[in-house]
């Protein structure tokens, strides 16, 4: 009896995962040269997602990063950007 309620416990608790912030920006360069924004920022569901979107968005643009971070928005708290991909020219991420 005790495992069945171990089990069942288990399923009324699921580990639950830490919001994150998933996003992909893409950019070209003005007439003065510098990088603008030209697509995003952009969240998306996946990592997986972010990736795929950053590779197609990189023969088109001058630059594109995909990143993501652990967050929770609602208490103001943000990990660290970790950087899923990177094509081209992009600013200095701060």
């Amino acid at each position: 009896m005790a495992e069945r309620k171990d089990c069942i416990s288990d399923n009324l608790f699921p580990q639950q995962k830490a919001p994150k912030l998933i996003v992909v920006t893409a950019f070209d360069r003005d007439e003065t040269g510098d990088l603008q924004p030209v697509f995003g920022p952009a969240e998306r569901q996946t990592e997986d997602r972010a990736i795929r979107t950053a590779k197609g968005l990189a023969g088109k643009h001058t630059g594109v990063i995909a990143w993501s971070r652990d967050a929770n928005p609602s208490l103001g708290e943000y990990g660290e950007p970790t950087t899923l991909f990177i094509g081209g020219d992009v600013p200095d991420m701060e």
